[in-house]
């Protein structure tokens, strides 16, 4: 298979029947890596409308981080929907109101236990530090967790 056709393969994201109450820890890149699309004037919107999308019961949200460039999330989705639309939903609004160009797709990896959510938990919240944007994670304001 050449390169061209391995890249426009669409990526399966629905996990086995079998799987129940799974959380998936989820990255969305913007389509430009080395710009600052999400950390700034469209973070609250951004940060509101995956508050929203948990509200309205789209998806459960555990954590959500804004990059510069890209945003990480821990979800847990109904089992009757499919993950890729409910994601694919959330991308195009961001788009049309707010004009964040997104890469196709997106990646996801489903954790498979308390200690597996705890990893991804601190892989996000350290995120920021990791990239240099600061010294300690409790300075990030760009993201959003429940009440609970």
């Amino acid at each position: 298979m050449r390169r061209e056709e391995r890249l426009n393969i669409d990526l399966n994201h629905q996990s086995p029947d079998w799987v129940r109450d799974a959380v998936y820890f989820v990255t969305v890149c913007a389509k430009e890596r080395r710009t600052n699309h999400l950390c700034g004037e469209l973070s609250r919107p951004i940060l509101d409308s995956i508050r929203q999308y948990h509200e309205k019961q789209r998806w459960y949200c555990d954590l959500a981080l804004l990059m510069p460039n890209h945003v990480h999330l821990l979800l847990s989705f109904d089992a009757r929907v499919e993950i890729a639309k409910v994601i694919g939903d959330w991308k195009r609004w961001i788009s049309t109101h707010h004009g964040i160009i997104w890469q196709e797709n997106f990646f996801e990896h489903r954790v498979r236990d308390d200690k597996n959510l705890q990893e991804k938990a601190d892989y996000i919240l350290h995120n920021p530090v990791r990239a240099g944007l600061i010294s300690d994670e409790k300075e990030w304001p760009y993201f959003w967790m429940p009440k609970s």
